[in-house]
């Protein structure tokens, strides 16, 4: 239930404005969703301005980190080099890189080449070649706050099938996030995606998907791609979550890598592809923190 406040006791969100002028309206939408059936965010779940500012902070890092990579990657490197590269700029930027050591993860970032769905462990034994795709999946800590997001990066000529997968994946991305405006259902953003995938033949994974974030590494809602609209949870301003879609050119089934329980890859060997963005939820729309 949700803390019973006056209209003119400060607001539960440390505005320190008055609840009948910050709040109150808000609690009162979520409650009629709640009483409607629907699943709504709790109050820990919605960001404060300042939090929302840290957060964004971190997310520009991201960013340029995820630019600085761009602009290097290409045949003949391996993936340790990416992992330096994000290591040492998020370093030097003042920032840790969030992956490194979280629930044993040995790396400072994910490198997950063709049939690797995600969590692919850099290595100086990769090295990337003509025709690989490869997303890679950078998030950085600071000062405290969470950002997330990914690429897909083609190396040199991959063919029109590698090539079609990967601009269909960022298309259903760009679709989800069409969606995303308050008082909606993550369930719409969800509906979204799928739909486009599956209208050009693909699958999208349905026991891997994205997550709230910001004030740690992965929080609620888990973000399901595989959704129909009105579904889910209820999207409310100071919301902030990732749109990461695992889209398969084959068949959704997934496994895990025995020898090192990280490594995420598609059950028939056939390429997928992920494009990652973190977006807030905002009082008329939403905004991209981190793409």
């Amino acid at each position: 239930m949700l803390k019973r406040i006056g209209s003119g006791d400060p607001c539960w969100c440390g505005s320190r404005k008055p609840y009948g002028q910050c709040h109150q309206e808000f609690d009162r939408k979520v409650s009629r969703a709640r009483f409607m059936g629907h699943e709504v965010p709790s109050h820990k779940i919605i960001k404060t301005p300042e939090q929302i500012q840290g957060i964004r902070e971190s997310g520009k890092l991201n960013v340029a980190v995820l630019d600085y990579v761009a602009e290097r990657i290409r045949a003949g490197i391996t993936t340790a080099e990416i992992d330096q590269w994000v290591y040492d700029y998020t370093t030097k930027h003042g920032g840790i890189p969030a992956p490194l050591g979280y629930e044993g993860f040995p790396k400072s970032v994910c490198t997950s080449i063709d049939a690797q769905v995600c969590h692919g462990i850099p290595s100086e034994d990769v090295v990337l070649k003509e025709g690989d795709i490869i997303n890679v999946d950078v998030s950085t800590i600071l000062h405290g706050y969470y950002s997330d997001s990914s690429r897909m990066f083609m190396i040199g000529d991959v063919g029109p099938e590698k090539e079609k997968l990967v601009r269909v994946a960022r298309e259903a991305v760009e679709k989800g996030l069409q969606e995303v405006k308050p008082w909606g259902y993550l369930g719409d953003m969800g509906q979204a995606v799928h739909d486009h995938v599956k209208k050009h033949g693909y699958t999208v994974v349905e026991d891997v998907g994205g997550h709230g974030v910001g004030l740690e590494f992965h929080e609620d809602p888990f973000v399901s791609y595989v959704t129909r609209r009105g579904t889910e949870m209820l999207m409310a301003p100071g919301m902030i979550f990732t749109i990461e879609p695992m889209v398969n050119m084959g068949g959704d089934e997934i496994f895990v890598d025995d020898g090192n329980g990280w490594t995420i890859y598609t059950e028939d060997g056939k390429p997928s592809a992920q494009w990652e963005i973190m977006v807030l939820v905002t009082e008329d729309g939403h905004e991209v923190l981190a793409w």
